[in-house]
């Protein structure tokens, strides 16, 4: 019962930072199943079935405070459920960490090109054209759906990343089109881990506890996305982009604990620095935009 209530908490505080940043509950759920021994199979298993609930109210949320392309999400979901499903049915005994340190550069990469891009504003205020290419898109859910598949979590590193990085999508857009299409991808991926595993082979028990906690937090996750700025959002998810994907890369180099610890720390100091620094920023934005033009934008 108690390892049920923890990860319910997981689950919660997962979908909080998914749900305001398009990325992270597969990931740090998980992470979490595989260090309480469970093979990478099941524990993917697990999270998949469990956002079938909670990605299916967070896109709802989403939609009811405005924060979803129907556009994207038309074009990307199902390819990313296809992708999801051949890699829960047949790759998923390829071992995903031969490309993880590669993949995981190229989303750092990415992450510094999303923080340079708000942060070079100044006192400008941020502009999306608003439509992505479908030549992007589709082969961007095929990958994105079977990295989440293999890997426990994928969708929303590579997804929001390559949306971002795109400049098209205002960032909240960007976020509530990703968590709604997950929806499509999660159950891609579940129906293809019971075709591989089977029943026996999956713990609902676990996929329902994290279910619970993500459904909880799915609405006001939502809502926050709706409240932040697109400057001081598209610095927080490249921020975070940064620092969860060095300490991969770090790892991968054969970098001592102490070493990532030391640079995660600082990076973490950077990254909050510079959500202040976006935060004045957009207060000057604001300050030199007629008010009219500034509600529109928001």
């Amino acid at each position: 019962m108690r390892n049920l209530i923890v990860l319910g908490f997981v689950g919660l505080l997962a979908q909080l930072i998914d749900g305001s940043l398009g990325m992270a509950y597969g990931v740090t759920s998980s992470t979490l199943l595989l260090a309480t021994g469970i093979a990478p199979a099941a524990a993917s298993a697990a999270v998949h079935f469990s956002e079938i609930g909670t990605t299916l109210i967070s896109g709802i949320s989403h939609h009811t405070l405005g924060n979803v392309d129907w556009r994207t999400v038309s074009i990307i979901a199902v390819p990313g459920g296809i992708g999801a499903f051949a890699g829960a049915t047949f790759l998923s005994s390829i071992p995903g960490d031969t490309a993880t340190p590669w993949v995981a550069l190229l989303l750092l990469l990415l992450g510094v090109y999303v923080v340079w891009r708000f942060l070079r504003l100044g006192g400008r205020r941020p502009q999306f054209p608003g439509k992505v290419s479908a030549f992007f898109l589709a082969p961007l859910g095929v990958v994105a759906g079977l990295m989440d598949a293999i890997g426990g979590g994928g969708w929303g590193p590579v997804g929001t990343t390559s949306l971002l990085s795109s400049g098209r999508l205002e960032p909240r857009k960007v976020v509530g089109s990703i968590d709604t299409s997950e929806f499509v991808v999660a159950i891609g991926g579940s129906l293809g881990f019971l075709f591989a595993l089977g029943s026996q082979g999956i713990n609902f028990g676990y996929a329902g506890a994290l279910l619970v906690g993500g459904v909880i937090a799915a609405p006001f996750a939502a809502w926050l996305v709706r409240l932040l700025a697109a400057r001081v959002l598209g610095v927080a998810a490249g921020g975070f982009i940064i620092l969860t994907n060095a300490k991969t890369v770090l790892e991968s180099l054969g970098a001592s604990g102490y070493s990532v610890l030391a640079v995660t720390v600082v990076l973490a100091v950077v990254w909050i620095s510079m959500i202040v620094w976006a935060v004045k920023q957009e207060r000057i934005a604001r300050a030199a935009t007629p008010k009219d033009e500034v509600s529109v934008s928001a």
